[in-house]
């Protein structure tokens, strides 16, 4: 049933079939009729053409392609707009027959046209002189750049205008149709389809010429002439040695003496057995036995080493082993529960003839395996030196016999609203002085975290430093521009009158002496919190006293030649250094026994003698940029904190490089102290840790300082990307204070 419903379905499709064959032949025959009679009124429109005005030919073969082509793309509006624009007389389209009826009357006004264009150029375009001006280049229709056209092959426009609309693709033409225009139109041989911007391009007569001078290999331009005659462009006169006459040196006729050298030199190399000249080369076989387990034979190339060999296969391996090799079922089930490294790599089995013995499953597998070990096997002798490697790490004492130093927080002292930039502890130890960024100076009791005393100051403090006399508790403060030397009022009453007198400052008429430093700095009273403030002309980042507490230097990074300054607090008076800074300093610091002063640039520390005023030695850090330094106890050993996380030891007796330079930190070193008494060193950093190290400076001269690191402490947070801004030891204590951006200040001990 279902072939012969098939049938009838076709059948009944059969009718439809023959019709839609009959229409297609009927249309192929309409278009092939259209185009004969298209080409006849080409030809007769040609010849009309050619017998009334020879010199308009041109533009009436333009004018039969623009009509024709018109024709042709009557379906579509964008195809209409183009061909209207093309023609030279503008023409509405409508049917065949209104175009034929009115095909004499365009040809008598294109007639006329004509007649009135013979003084024209054949060439309608306008010949633009030659330049390089950038100004004078055509700006192209398509602003696509340097995007291939072939991204755009699937859509309908080819890139975008100057105003940013799409250009649309034009449709293209038939094959016949663009031929019978090409055989029409006797300028066809000068146009250029333009693929970039969908258009074609005419080229000039004077285009034609250079791009046909340009194929035949000659210059661009004619009026270029490749065979100028030369010309001498300087009279020689008639000299005979235009280059010298000078004669002939007397070294081209002696032996040369450096040749000489030379020749003397192979000859004691010869003679010392530096250079051999082999008489008769050694004869090598060239056959050698390729399977030879000789490892001694000499081999070209690298030394020679047999490869490992397998393990030769046993009874267990066997296709018919004897039964005591056969493990029994309950062994099979065993091996399960073991691990794989215990379980046996082959059980084996019994077959009675080889024909039955199955293949290897792992065979492929073992054999890339065994590949594998021969291609990675070393081919080389390497001679090993057994060393332990415990042997190589450098013998520290133990952490138990380094004790006492601080491993635990004690205490926190809370008050400061913003980050606590600086600390400085009294130099009995009962006090610790903080500043921080929110304004205010406060004086903290160690032993209970008690608040004593705040000073507002108004501004961000950027370091507090405490006089290191007992008897003058005098707090030194930098804030801004300003350095302000505080009475604590701590000591009694004796102590006190004495401080209040060196506080009060009575302004002097200024004399030759002191004319320098009145200029530098301005000393006043400070009457809102009683004290001394000393006007800077740049922003105080430093302040360090001297151990006689008579002296504190001051530094400002960006002062130039004023930016270290010592003032005398007994006399009023300011100073700079007799020395001249390399460099923008970042620290400064005095020596603990001699009068000698630190200077710390970003690269390096300079060193000087303040009584012969010269400079005493150069240490070079090799770090990125320093950020803080410290002197021993001692005064021969420093250490040097840098923006990149290194500690580095220096050891001035020993060289001007670092003795040590330890990594401890991940971010920028912010502080570092040493301790007054105990041997202990420590550093602080913006990764909110604080390391403490154990640093044994020893009398003798030969013995090395012994450094070993002993705690990490933790507890602060970060706050805008800083951690721990500052540290202070106890001058009497293994105790740690630690300033952090999270305002607090904690204190570690034993």
């Amino acid at each position: 049933m279902g072939k012969k419903a098939q049938k009838e379905a076709i059948d009944s499709q059969k009718p439809k079939i023959d019709k839609q064959r009959k229409k297609i032949e009927n249309l192929r025959v309409k278009n092939i009729e259209e185009t004969l009679s298209r080409i006849k009124e080409a030809e007769e429109a040609e010849v009309e053409s050619s017998e009334e005005s020879p010199f308009d030919s041109d533009s009436e073969d333009d004018e039969t392609v623009s009509e024709s082509g018109a024709e042709h793309s009557q379906g579509s509006e964008d195809e209409e707009d183009v061909h209207s624009d093309e023609g030279d007389n503008p023409r509405t389209t409508g049917s065949d027959d209104d175009d034929r009826g009115n095909g004499d009357d365009a040809s008598d006004d294109d007639n006329n046209d004509a007649e009135g264009k013979l003084d024209e150029s054949e060439d309608t375009r306008e010949i633009v002189e030659e330049s390089d001006s950038s100004e004078d280049e055509v700006v192209p229709r398509n602003t696509i750049g340097d995007v291939p056209l072939e991204w755009y092959k699937d859509e309908e426009h080819i890139g975008y205008d100057l105003s940013g609309k799409k250009i649309k693709k034009k449709e293209r033409q038939s094959k016949l149709d663009s031929f019978l225009a090409s055989a029409d139109d006797s300028k066809n041989w000068r146009k250029i389809y333009d693929e970039y911007n969908d258009e074609e391009v005419e080229l000039t007569k004077e285009e034609t010429k250079l791009v046909s001078r340009l194929l035949n290999g000659k210059a661009p331009h004619a009026d270029f002439d490749p065979y100028a005659p030369y010309v001498d462009w300087f009279a020689w006169d008639g000299a005979k040695h235009p280059i010298s006459n000078a004669p002939e040196p007397k070294r081209r006729f002696i032996p040369s003496k450096w040749e000489s050298k030379k020749v003397a030199q192979f000859v004691r190399a010869i003679r010392k057995g530096l250079i051999k000249f082999d008489d008769k080369p050694k004869e090598e076989p060239r056959v050698y036995a390729l399977w030879d387990d000789d490892s001694t034979a000499d081999r070209q190339g690298l030394a020679y080493i047999p490869a490992p060999k397998p393990k030769l296969p046993g009874h267990d391996e066997s296709y018919n082993p004897s039964p005591e090799y056969i493990p029994t079922q309950e062994e099979v089930n065993s091996y399960q529960l073991m691990f794989e490294e215990d379980r046996p790599k082959f059980i084996p089995k019994q077959f009675k003839s080889l024909r039955g013995v199955p293949a290897y499953e792992k065979s492929v597998q073992e054999t890339f395996d065994r590949c594998l070990d021969l291609y990675l096997c070393p081919r080389v002798r390497k001679k090993r030196i057994n060393i332990d490697p415990e042997s190589l790490k450098p013998k520290l004492p133990n952490r138990k016999d380094l004790k006492p130093y601080p491993t635990t927080r004690y205490l926190e002292y809370k008050g400061h609203k913003g980050p606590v930039t600086s600390i400085s502890t009294e130099p009995t130890g009962e006090w610790i002085a903080s500043g921080s960024k929110d304004g205010t100076v406060r004086i903290w009791e160690v032993e209970t975290g008690r608040c004593l005393r705040i000073w507002d100051l108004g501004d961000a403090i950027d370091e507090v430093a405490w006089n290191p006399l007992p008897a003058l508790s005098i707090l030194a403060v930098a804030v801004g521009q300003d350095v302000f030397l505080l009475n604590t009022r701590l000591g009694n009453d004796e102590e006190q009158e004495k401080i209040e007198e060196l506080l009060h400052f009575q302004p002097q008429k200024i004399t030759d002496d002191n004319d320098i430093g009145a200029s530098i700095v301005d000393w006043c009273q400070y009457d809102k919190h009683g004290g001394i403030r000393l006007k800077h002309f740049k922003a105080v980042t430093k302040v360090e006293w001297h151990r006689k507490g008579d002296y504190l230097s001051t530094l400002a990074p960006s002062g130039e030649s004023r930016s270290v300054l010592i003032h005398q607090l007994s006399k009023k008076l300011t100073q700079r250094i007799p020395f001249r800074t390399k460099g923008i300093p970042v620290s400064t610091a005095f020596h603990p026994t001699r009068s000698i002063f630190f200077t710390a640039t970003k690269k390096n520390v300079r060193v000087y003698d303040l009584l012969k005023q010269k400079l005493v030695k150069k240490l070079d850090a090799g770090v990125r940029e320093i950020s803080s330094i410290a002197i021993h106890p001692s005064g021969d050993n420093a250490i040097v904190g840098s923006k990149d996380g290194k500690l580095c030891w220096f050891d001035m007796d020993l060289s001007s490089r670092p003795y040590k330079v330890l990594r401890c930190h991940s971010k920028d070193i912010t502080g570092v102290a040493y301790h007054r008494s105990y041997p202990l060193f420590a550093s602080c950093s913006d990764d909110c840790t604080a390391y403490v190290f154990h640093g044994m400076v020893y009398s003798d001269l030969n013995q090395n300082p012994l450094i070993v690191p002993l705690e990490i402490l933790r507890g602060h947070a970060s706050a805008d990307g800083r951690g721990v801004l500052d540290c202070k030891f106890h001058p009497k204590q293994p105790w740690l204070f630690t300033a952090g951006a999270d305002s607090l200040i904690k204190l570690y001990c034993h």
